[in-house]
């Protein structure tokens, strides 16, 4: 486990999880055991219970090894902190233990067909009848969703409510009757993304997450850490697709006999742009020191979702630039696994300004929320007449 993660051995848990090698699931389990696939949960929840200086520490020690991750887990990333955050102990109990063994593999029910970013527009209903909801409706871009457990959804419970309100945030099992999903394909070849059917689908009462019609509370709070989640894109943007870094890849097509890169324009790009790499995560670790001493802004979650965004489609672009015709490739022998894999990151990058939220939502936030910019040009043409 002191390797990088081979290409499809990524560990996400749940029932369907098929362990290629074996100590992969010893791994997970150690790790589990400790609590350290969620150190600073907490212990009775199965939490490692760490402070953020412990986990600091944790997080140093295995890269230091270069130990792989245990576990990759929406439940970890999104659902787990707003369960922490919203739900009763007795759903705590229930869903934060096996999320942190990787027990149950979870997806996300949030967009839907037709009302693009426009979330509050959902129209999948959740109706009352005794002890349960009668849902349906249908989501889109569900992650992985062919692959789930279990789903946390977005469902309209009160439809005379003005959108904002009168929407639900609930938990169900994947393999409920009347649950479906159909792939969909992206351009890049492969995708994680289902469109997902519910049809009558029957959720108990006992699995709404707070109170009822007060569910777009939660689901904004969950973006916040889907967006820091996704902001993680720009962290990694020293990768590509085949796990290489940009330099070693500019090496190899543009170097010379020293193993230095040839090109001085393409040498200052990379160079510059793993300055950026550098100076961004900077400021998510700053970011995150203040977040858990209770003074950031969790509306930067979008500033730096966008940031990581555009930081990772510049990587990709940089990379097919330093390859040349090699990055025409799609398939066939006369390119290698890594020009394959790398011209179809490339194409699935452009996905990067869509999932978690557009690119131009994120700068709507950032213009109203952060740099408190007006809504409409005839307020910014009263502020300037007001001014002057």
């Amino acid at each position: 486990m002191r390797t990088p993660t081979p290409e499809g051995d990524v560990i996400w848990g749940g029932r369907k999880q098929v362990y290629a090698n074996p100590d992969s699931k010893l791994w997970l389990d150690r790790m589990a055991e400790r609590g350290w696939t969620a150190p600073t949960w907490p212990e009775q929840y199965g939490g490692g219970g760490l402070t953020r200086e412990q986990n600091k520490v944790l997080e140093q020690e295995l890269r230091a090894i270069g130990a792989r991750p245990a576990l990759q887990s929406f439940g970890i990333w999104m659902l787990g902190p707003a369960l922490l955050e919203f739900a009763s102990e007795d759903q705590k109990h229930e869903h934060l233990p096996k999320i942190i063994r990787g027990e149950i593999r979870w997806c996300q029910g949030y967009s839907e067909p037709g009302q693009g970013s426009d979330l509050a527009g959902l129209q999948t209903k959740a109706v009352a009848k005794g002890d349960h909801y009668v849902v349906n409706g249908s989501k889109i871009w569900t992650s992985y969703a062919d692959e789930a457990d279990w789903i946390f959804a977005l469902v309209r419970t009160d439809p005379e409510a003005p959108k904002h309100e009168g929407i639900s945030f609930v938990l169900f099992d994947m393999e409920s009757p009347g649950v479906s999903t159909s792939p969909i394909a992206l351009i890049s070849g492969s995708s994680p993304f289902c469109q997902t059917f519910f049809d009558d689908v029957e959720v108990p009462k006992a699995n709404l997450v707070g109170e009822l019609n007060k569910g777009w509370t939660i689901a904004k709070r969950l973006l916040q850490h889907e967006r820091q989640m996704v902001s993680g894109i720009g962290g990694i943007s020293a990768l590509g697709g085949s796990g290489r870094k940009l330099e070693d890849l500019a090496k190899q097509y543009l170097g010379d006999d020293e193993g230095k890169v040839a090109d001085p324009v393409m040498r200052d790009r990379v160079v510059g742009h793993r300055i950026n790499d550098r100076a961004f995560q900077l400021t998510l670790g700053r970011a995150g020191e203040e977040a858990r001493a209770g003074s950031a802004d969790g509306n930067l979650a979008s500033l730096f979702k966008y940031y990581g965004t555009e930081q990772n489609k510049r990587k990709y672009e940089l990379m097919l630039d330093c390859m040349g015709t090699s990055s025409l490739g799609w398939e066939g022998a006369a390119f290698g696994f890594r020009e394959l894999a790398t011209t179809r990151s490339w194409l699935r990058s452009k996905a990067n300004s869509i999932e978690g939220g557009t690119s131009e939502i994120q700068l709507n936030v950032i213009a109203k929320r952060v740099l408190g910019l007006p809504d409409r040009p005839s307020q910014v043409k009263r502020a300037s007449s007001s001014t002057t």
